[in-house]
């Protein structure tokens, strides 16, 4: 899969959980994608919650994966 299909995958699992972090008043920006790594930037309430890295796993790593299974981890990079 080229990179361009990939990062609009990415996007679109993105694009599907962004509700629920602006909800709480916070947002995710994607930053980059290499070697099946995505890296993310949490903003707003999401930086300072207490429970981000359950968010971040249970919620945003799961989403980004279910559109691209080659993806093997996200990470906050912020």
């Amino acid at each position: 899969m080229n990179k361009d299909v990939l990062r609009n995958k990415v996007e679109k699992a993105l694009s599907e959980i962004r509700p629920f972090l602006e909800s709480d008043g916070g947002d995710i920006e994607l930053l980059s994608i290499n070697n099946n790594i995505v890296e993310v930037k949490l903003m707003g309430n999401c930086v300072s919650c207490s429970v981000n890295q359950m968010t971040l796993k249970s919620g945003v790593e799961m989403i980004i994966k279910k559109y691209a299974p080659q993806i093997q981890k996200v990470i906050n990079i912020g």
